[in-house]
């Protein structure tokens, strides 16, 4: 008689477990390898640490004289005399001035030659600056040169101290989640070290003309002001500046300067003392969908020249108003922002290749880059606005009212009259605004003016582009006017 052997249910079910294959990703290579966080930051503080600095700038204040009374006179020989006498002495004694102080960060990038990075603001208008180590040495630095455009400044300080010199990472490698380490000086406690990510890229906070800020939730508080911005590799990938803060302290926003932007200016502060950047000559405005549709480009790109200063280097390659620049020295321009940049970027005196959007068509010209700071002192950059005017009103449309300068005897076109509830209105034309062109055509007449409004709408075009001259003399801009009534 045979006996049988039963197993527990249990028992089965993990030796199929065992039995059956593991599961497998159905593709293996689309998964994306993750860099581990460090488990602990101390190892690169410690390395780094020395490297940052404390800044310290004064600023003398002239002692205050206290203002004079006049006093009655007193007989010869009387007692008050000697009492007022001794009482005005006192007074033009001079009251103790306190000078203003300002504290920040910095970092050595060269210790044998003892240069130091922080900061524009950090030591704007300092008549002493000092400089303090992780050892608490201090010793007094020279500003080198400043540039108020990206808010760096250059320092030198005589030091026996080996220090190390930080390097320059590629700020364009970093990615939005990236890890990163600041040290700085909050409230003048002394080095700290905080860690945090990337928040985002690209930020314009309207602090300067190139703006392109690295964000980070790291902290960063008063004080923190040109102390660097690491990578995991120990590489300075941004220059700690300015933190967004409702109470004064770090709510999780600062912004820091991208090492690929402070890099050329801190190049040329070390050579020439100053900036030396790259010049155009144009005034460039944002390409709306609106501007990208009325002159028939196939999307919002580029930057528009909204005017042109004469004896620049754009009008000797004959841009014009109207032009979108679509690319400048190779290198394409998908935002009004990225121009200023590239230009600054560009060596001055090279010949750089421009495309440009321009009747219907790409177009090619060469510039040869001028020096902006050379346009700045000898007024190249004043551009000449055209006072605003009075006309009498000759004919409307698209909400407002077209006019002749006949008080001037020109034939310059002006708005003397907005709707107020216009899509003109909402775009910011008021009455004195100087027309200059509708669609690309200077019109002679308010009639003129009219017709080509109306003969954009027998075209089917959506919108009708208007160059105007604002009123006042806050210079030119396009703006796009959608034709027929306001949905």
């Amino acid at each position: 008689m045979k006996h049988r052997i039963e197993f527990p249910l249990i028992f089965i079910f993990i030796l199929s477990l065992l039995i059956l294959p593991l599961p497998q990703t159905s593709n293996a290579q689309d998964v994306r390898p993750m860099k581990d966080a460090p488990k602990s930051f101390a190892d690169l503080s410690e390395d780094l640490l020395p490297s940052v600095v404390n800044i310290s700038s004064t600023q003398k204040i002239q002692n205050n004289i206290q203002p004079t009374p006049e006093f009655p006179e007193f007989p010869e020989g009387s007692p008050f005399n000697d009492f007022f006498e001794e009482f005005m002495e006192q007074r033009q004694l001079p009251i103790p001035a306190v000078p203003a102080a300002s504290l920040g960060s910095g970092f050595v990038i060269d210790g044998e030659k003892g240069l130091v990075i922080t900061n524009a603001h950090v030591v704007h208008g300092a008549d002493k600056v000092r400089v303090t180590f992780a050892d608490d040495a201090t010793v007094d630095a020279k500003i080198l040169g400043a540039d108020e455009k990206t808010d760096l400044a250059l320092l030198k300080v005589k030091t026996s101290k080996k220090v190390k010199g930080l390097k320059f990472g590629d700020s364009s490698k970093m990615r939005v989640g990236d890890w990163i380490l600041a040290i700085g000086n909050p409230f003048g406690l002394g080095g700290t070290v905080t860690a945090g990510i990337i928040s985002a890229r690209q930020r314009n906070i309207n602090a300067g003309p190139y703006d392109d800020f690295i964000q980070t939730d790291a902290s960063i508080n008063r004080g923190n002001s040109g102390g660097p911005m690491f990578n995991l590799d120990g590489e300075v990938i941004g220059i700690n500046t300015a933190i967004f803060s409702p109470s004064g302290g770090s709510v999780g926003i600062g912004f820091a300067i991208p090492s690929n932007l402070a890099k050329p200016t801190i190049n040329q502060l070390i050579k020439f003392g100053k900036t030396r950047r790259g010049w155009l000559g144009v005034r460039i405005q944002t390409v709306t969908d609106e501007i990208a549709e009325s002159l028939g480009l196939d999307k919002a790109r580029g930057a528009m020249v909204a005017s042109v200063n004469q004896g620049g280097p754009a009008a000797e390659a004959k841009l014009q108003v109207g032009d979108i620049i679509l690319s400048f020295n190779d290198q394409n321009i998908a935002s009004v922002r990225e121009l200023p940049r590239v230009v600054a970027e560009t060596e001055i005196g090279a010949k750089a290749p421009l495309t440009f959007w321009r009747d219907n068509k790409i177009n090619k010209a060469e510039v040869k880059v001028g020096e902006l700071e050379k346009a700045e002192e000898t007024g190249l950059l004043n551009m000449e606005d055209v006072p605003p005017t009075k006309s009498n009103v000759s004919n409307s449309t698209l909400g407002m009212t077209f006019g002749l300068d006949s008080e001037t005897g020109s034939n310059q076109i002006v708005i003397t009259k907005v709707e107020p509830e216009s899509e003109a209105a909402e775009k910011g034309l008021v009455s004195g605004d100087i027309v200059i062109e509708i669609n690309q055509t200077t019109p002679t007449s308010p009639k003129q003016a009219s017709a080509l409004v109306e003969k954009a709408k027998k075209q089917g075009k959506a919108y009708v582009l208007l160059l105007v001259n604002a009123k006042g003399g806050a210079g030119t801009r396009f703006v796009a006017l959608k034709l027929g009534s306001k949905e």
